[in-house]
């Protein structure tokens, strides 16, 4: 499956951190991870932390698949309002999952400080409305979020206009959110996980898995088996591959990050991440050696082809959208790239076991906008699972919500 169009800046930046071989022999490990993107090497590490013996299998090169392509916001904040989430499934859960996501974050930056230079940077959050009508859903965010303790204050139009130079009509800025770079994260954990005793491959094509009442057996594309006591497919927006129905949309969603840029010229985009309740929604973040990542302009072309073709004219129209809403600010793309982007209906992830495949066939589905977060929590929900102990999370962020 090819995820990524362009020159996705991560890998350009950062080229191949570490060389780690295919398998060429058979294997036994407690768990198999199948997938080498930042959502594998954070079940990996959460697993052998945790002494579980892990083999983690990705069929490209390490973090080549939609992590390079991955713009790496970190938030709290769920694509879909905590408003709507209740309307869904009640107030208690609604809350439950942007509290968790606030815990994740905290959760991050805690693994971040066990490895060198993944350019982690606490940042605040700004939700701006685009749309005069998006004004009134903003307030009821408002009302719910701080009714549940989250850290969020209310901007009006000359607010921003003072204090960002944004011409919208009000926004929501959150205290608690950040940046990482997602290529470098992964390496760095997986390189981690070799040195504690795990099994490392790239270059390492599943081609099929059998299950049986006490392991799991894959083989690869070169004949090599592997025994499991679990496998979790974390293979990115490729691992709807292994279920007969989809439980996501894939998209394409295109992103440019510019040359580094004088601090007066980044100015409140140095410490904040913006973006807006249109959808798709344009959004920026700033990295800590000063550019600017901006991305969006989401559509339904998930044609390899047609998605090369259109990268240059989306960072053109990504470039427009920016200058109408802070004027006077253009930034010019330095790199720019477009990857798969796949949601699901509520916004919600799925970690767990599917019913097609029974219980040691577990999914790491992360799929959205605050996919990392999602991926820190799932670690903690699939070690659960492995443990055959009950997790808070579990029906929330599971397949059974679907029942």
């Amino acid at each position: 499956m090819d995820l990524k169009s362009g020159y996705p800046f991560w890998a350009v930046s950062n080229g191949l951190m570490s060389a780690f071989p295919p398998l060429e022999q058979d294997l036994a490990c407690d768990v198999a991870i199948v997938g080498g993107g930042i959502t594998a090497a954070l079940i990996a590490d959460e697993l052998v932390r945790h002494g579980h013996q892990v083999a983690v299998l990705e069929q490209r090169d390490i973090g080549w698949g939609s992590t390079c392509a991955s713009t790496a916001l970190l938030q709290y904040e769920i694509d879909t309002h905590m408003t709507e989430l209740a309307r869904r499934y009640g107030e208690d859960a609604a809350a439950q999952a942007y509290l968790a996501c606030c815990r994740a974050l905290d959760m991050l930056h805690e693994l971040s400080a066990g490895v060198r230079s993944v350019d982690f940077g606490w940042n605040r959050s700004l939700y701006y409305a685009s749309r005069r009508r998006h004004v009134r859903g903003l307030r009821e965010e408002l009302r719910m979020r701080q009714r549940h303790g989250l850290e969020v204050e209310w901007l009006d139009a000359p607010a921003l206009r003072a204090d960002y130079g944004l011409e919208a009509h009000a926004a929501l800025l959150s205290r608690q959110a950040a940046r990482i770079d997602p290529y470098r994260m992964t390496y760095r954990l997986l390189a981690r996980c070799r040195r504690q005793g795990a099994g490392v491959f790239d270059r390492t094509r599943i081609t099929a898995i059998e299950t049986g009442p006490r392991r799991v057996v894959l083989e690869t594309a070169a004949g090599a088996r592997i025994r499991a006591g679990h496998v979790v497919i974390a293979a990115g927006y490729a691992s709807q591959h292994w279920l007969s129905r989809p439980v996501a949309r894939n998209r394409s969603s295109y992103a440019f990050v510019s040359d580094p840029m004088h601090a007066r010229d980044l100015g409140r985009l140095g410490d904040t991440m913006i973006w807006e309740t249109a959808r798709p929604y344009l959004y920026m973040r700033s990295t800590g050696d000063g550019r600017l990542v901006a991305g969006g302009e989401d559509d339904d072309i998930d044609i390899p082809l047609r998605r090369d073709a259109r990268v240059d004219s989306k960072a053109r129209r990504l470039q427009k959208k920016i200058a109408a809403a802070l004027p006077g600010f253009s930034p010019q793309p330095a790199f720019a790239w477009a990857g798969t982007f796949a949601e699901t209906e509520d916004g919600l992830p799925f970690f767990g076991a599917h019913a097609e495949h029974g219980r040691r066939v577990l999914f790491a589905m992360a799929y959205g906008g605050n996919g990392i977060t999602y991926s820190m929590l799932g670690a903690g929900i699939l070690r659960a699972a492995i443990e055959r102990r009950r997790h808070p999370l579990a029906r929330l962020f599971g397949f059974s919500r679907l029942d």
